[in-house]
């Protein structure tokens, strides 16, 4: 039975690990000092300067990449956790390829978005480009799709963006302290649920796919369902199966399938999504590069940091 559903789970797999193959590796685009892009480079505002419809195509990424995840990807976590308890290794079923493709998308869209800022020579610009993103994850908020908006959330707090003091001070954040009061972490992400439970009820009552759409974010749902089988037992004192855990794992699990069996009402746009999934993306260290060539370091700690980023630099030169 292990054997088959291995076997399953490779063959699940394979569309995605093609598909990951045509994302260009993090490139590291500071390997020369002073060198920022040409005003003429190609950035997302360039491909799609309207919010609704880049909240849209990411949307739809989304969905195309849930529906490669089924039950069995996710049961892998609590099969995982049985096994360590019983101090069995399962060596590399410990994660499913779906499951990690899709979370390296999370972090590729969040390091795209750090890109696509830091990268950007004018204040001006730059400040135009976080405007930008901040409405973007406005509209995926309000399609449904948490997903994206906390992965745009997450570039924007990256510390090579955050430190962009200059930049964030032209910036109208009203929009942006809204999207982050949803996302805040404290009381285990409250608001965030409160937000996640509104969308699945409009979706149980809505009439056309653009209200079903729920993509909640993956990474809280993954820790979920792996806390409610770590913190509560498979038995009763009494010996009897604990049935509440399971049918609540069972109820969660259950929720995703019905959110990634929505069509997406929205029509693609391969221009977009090639950008998308196939656009270079700095590496941590090019975008502190990036930062510091933009705004300079403005205390110690900054200043040891970029005079460490250029002896390495020289050094490679």
């Amino acid at each position: 039975m292990t054997q088959n559903l291995l076997m399953a789970l490779s063959t699940r797999s394979q569309y995605q690990e093609i598909r990951e193959k045509f994302r260009q590796p993090v490139t590291d685009k500071g390997t020369i000092l002073k060198t920022k892009p040409q005003s003429t480079q190609k950035d997302i505002l360039s491909v799609c300067c309207d919010p609704l419809i880049l909240a849209q195509q990411l949307t739809y990424i989304e969905l195309e990449r849930v529906s490669n995840i089924y039950p069995e990807d996710l049961m892998q976590i609590v099969s995982h956790m049985d096994s360590l308890d019983n101090h069995k290794c399962r060596g590399d079923v410990t994660k499913t390829y779906n499951l990690e493709a899709y979370d390296n998308w999370f972090n590729c869209l969040s390091m795209l978005v750090a890109t696509e800022i830091c990268r950007v020579v004018k204040k001006k610009q730059r400040t135009r480009m976080v405007e930008f993103f901040i409405d973007v994850a406005r509209e995926c908020f309000n399609i449904g799709n948490f997903n994206s908006m906390m992965a745009i959330i997450s570039g924007m707090n990256l510390s090579p963006v955050a430190r962009l003091k200059k930049t964030w001070s032209k910036v109208k954040t009203a929009k942006f302290d809204v999207l982050e009061h949803h996302m805040d972490p404290s009381s285990n992400f409250c608001n965030y649920r409160t937000a996640l439970q509104g969308a699945a009820q409009r979706s149980q009552t809505a009439n056309s796919n653009r209200e079903k759409i729920v993509i909640p974010v993956f990474n809280l749902f993954i820790k979920d369902i792996y806390f409610l089988h770590k913190i509560h037992t498979n038995r009763l004192p009494n010996g009897q199966i604990n049935f509440k855990k399971f049918w609540e794992i069972s109820r969660q699990i259950n929720d995703f399938l019905t959110w990634k069996q929505v069509e997406c009402p929205f029509e693609k746009d391969k221009k977009i999504q090639s950008y998308l999934l196939t656009a270079p993306i700095y590496s941590e260290e090019a975008l502190f590069i990036a930062s510091f060539e933009s705004e300079g370091p403005e205390n110690h700690m900054e200043k040891d940091s970029w005079k460490s980023l250029r002896t390495t630099l020289l050094n490679r030169a």
